[in-house]
């Protein structure tokens, strides 16, 4: 038995003006797909991100020009669907991520177990999820934090002001903060940034370097003081082995990596090779995010705060409490569309 699809195009509103090195955008557009399997429903979700040039109109042509073979597929299991799809849409991951987190939302009401429980882990056990302050002026990154007050901040830099944002922000906070560059430094920056960022009592920093600079990114690791994630660097599995001896870990998100499926290989090969694990937001709606935050007990750091930062939202079903994210317990992801 297949499925009937459905899909809709979102463009959620941020709260503010959500600005990183590479750029700023007030709304993330994203593509919310139904799957319908004999009257069970599930729901994924895939933003769209410029840099990776995959906009929504591109994931709703392809799914048109493929909807039959999409929808006819004979459903067991979410890993022999997504292999499926993976072949059918060999070079577009996002789509493919928003079809299999829906797929796996039904197999888990199908089960009637929330995802997490199907992969036998405690959500207890699950990290805190960082809050992310975009670049801004000081005095505006100040404010965002004391508006909210939260255990673990991401800072977003890759400017010329980032030590003094990053003393600045720490007279105002004694939260633990990670800094994420986006990319932004040159190894010499990087360099002289990482032992100020040490001793701000930074916990890691992720991608410091342009994504394909590998012989910095070897000496940097080299000399870092701090733990270093690899995000635009680690996009899907054949990245995992690269980022060894380059990284101390890797940043893994759902719609870069093509779903839920892959990400559950990437986790299980990032511990293999003694890499930190972090699950990577991409400013989702709570649909994404509980993708998300179902894997998060196999994680050491989550970010998870993409319904956090919209002012709008499509969906609930997560529950934020200071750092602490938990779904419902209801079956499959647990989320209700509004």
């Amino acid at each position: 038995m297949g499925f009937r699809i459905q899909y809709k195009e979102n463009n959620l509103k941020f709260r503010y003006p959500f600005t990183i090195s590479k750029g700023t955008k007030t709304h993330q557009p994203s593509l919310m797909v139904e799957l319908d399997f004999a009257g069970i429903r599930g729901y994924g979700e895939a933003p769209a991100i410029n840099y990776y040039h995959i906009p929504v109109e591109t994931m709703i042509a392809d799914l048109e020009q493929k909807k039959p073979f999409v929808e006819k597929f004979s459903f067991t299991h979410p890993d022999r669907y997504w292999h499926y799809l993976h072949h059918l849409y060999p070079l577009n991951p996002f789509l493919v991520a928003a079809l299999d987190i829906a797929a796996w939302d039904v197999y888990g009401k199908l089960k009637k177990q929330p995802l997490y429980q199907l992969w036998e882990t405690d959500i207890q056990k699950a990290p805190p999820t960082d809050y992310t302050i975009g670049i801004d002026t000081i005095e505006k990154m100040v404010e965002k934090m004391e508006e909210k007050p939260w255990p673990v901040y991401k800072i977003k830099l890759g400017t010329k002001e980032d030590i003094d944002i990053m003393r600045a922000l720490k007279k105002h906070s004694s939260a633990k903060f990670r800094v994420d560059a986006n990319a932004g430094w040159t190894l010499d920056e990087a360099l002289e940034i990482l032992p100020v960022l040490k001793e701000l009592d930074v916990e890691l920093v992720e991608q410091p370097l342009a994504k394909d600079n590998w012989e910095g990114m070897k000496v940097l690791y080299e000399k870092s003081p701090l733990p270093l994630i690899a995000d635009e660097s680690c996009v899907g599995e054949g990245d995992v082995r690269r980022c060894k001896g380059h990284f101390h870990g890797i940043n893994i998100k759902l719609t870069k990596c093509s779903g839920i499926t892959p990400a559950l290989r990437m986790i299980k090969e990032a511990r293999q090779l003694d890499l930190k694990v972090m699950l990577g937001s991409m400013c989702e709606s709570t649909v994404g995010t509980a993708a998300i935050v179902h894997l998060a007990p196999q994680a050491d750091y989550l970010d998870a705060d993409g319904p956090l930062l919209l002012e709008e939202d499509v969906a609930e079903g997560l529950q934020y409490d200071f750092g602490k994210v938990t779904p419902t317990e209801v079956p499959g992801l647990g989320v209700r569309l509004r």
